[in-house]
């Protein structure tokens, strides 16, 4: 076994314990977790610099990590999944999201987590890791894809007529402010800024699933004044497979005030901004054309 792999076993055996215990180990007893542990499985071990700092990245980084996991994994609650495969995924989106990338290249974090999956985990555990795992490393825009060898075989293309689809609403959200215009927009765990979206409850008119969704996501009250249009996308579930999510977006006004945005999971922060910033946001790529289509109609007086 190679020694990156077994200081990677150690830290999930040291997290397990931590995680077994509720998280309320204070850095020292975790530190001394890890002490014993490496004394018990790597004695002669010469990594505690590394363990150390995977495990701090985990605990420091515990609620964005875990929020990623339920964005994820949207079927599986954090305290539903296994503790072995819930503290491999945190062990490996800590390096895949926060670690650094020059010394553990993204797939070499994934396939690491995979492959303590299969070795600790349970039968579905090697795949349920990759599956989580592979659909952060899409959101983030594969990073390192272009490094991978031109040699290595094409994947199939997907059928989309054959994936089952799942219907979306959202709204580029808008208020007055002192005579100037300004756009509601929320940040997502995978660093991106977006717009308020959400999926349509089965028999909901698109337009009261607009109003819905942006009350329960940012707090505020809106009126649906157009519809923009619509983007589709694969997106990939670690259990049920790939689907085509299909969002229909709306230009919807609301009367400025506070964001409250929801703890649900997924988001990390909701901001106002001037039109005048938002093309120095770091946003999809698909989100930017919607944004601008509803400031072209905003500005002929919509």
């Amino acid at each position: 076994m190679a020694n990156r792999h077994l200081s990677r076993s150690i830290v999930l055996q040291t997290l397990f314990e931590w995680d077994f215990n509720n998280k309320k180990a204070s850095s020292e007893e975790v530190a001394a977790i890890l002490a014993r542990n490496i004394k018990e499985f790597g004695p002669g071990l010469d990594d505690q610099a590394f363990m150390q700092g995977l495990i701090d990245l985990v605990v420091k980084k515990g609620k964005i990590i875990d929020d990623v996991i339920e964005k994820a994994a949207p079927d599986w609650p954090i305290d539903k999944i296994s503790s072995v495969d819930r503290n491999i995924l945190r062990l490996g989106l800590a390096e895949l999201l926060f670690g650094n990338r020059t010394e553990v290249p993204p797939k070499v974090a994934i396939n690491e987590a995979i492959e303590l999956a299969k070795t600790f985990g349970g039968e579905n555990s090697g795949k349920f890791v990759n599956g989580v795992l592979g659909a952060v490393y899409k959101e983030l825009g594969e990073p390192g894809k272009e490094e991978v060898s031109k040699k290595k075989k094409t994947a199939e293309p997907v059928d989309i007529s054959k994936l089952p689809v799942e219907t979306l609403v959202g709204a580029v959200v808008y208020a007055y402010k002192n005579g100037e215009i300004l756009l509601a927009l929320v940040h997502d765990v995978f660093g991106r800024w977006t717009l308020s979206k959400g999926k349509l409850e089965e028999g909901e008119e698109e337009e009261a699933g607009v109003i819905r969704k942006v009350k329960q996501e940012i707090g505020l009250t809106v009126e649906v004044k157009d519809k923009l249009g619509g983007n589709e996308y694969v997106a990939s579930h670690p259990e049920k497979g790939k689907t085509l999510k299909k969002v229909s977006f709306f230009l919807a006004e609301a009367k400025y005030g506070e964001l409250t945005l929801d703890d649900s999971g997924g988001l990390d922060d909701a901001h106002w901004f001037k039109l005048a910033d938002i093309t120095e946001l770091k946003m999809y790529d698909d989100m930017l054309p919607v944004i601008t289509k509803g400031v072209a109609l905003l500005a002929k007086g919509n």
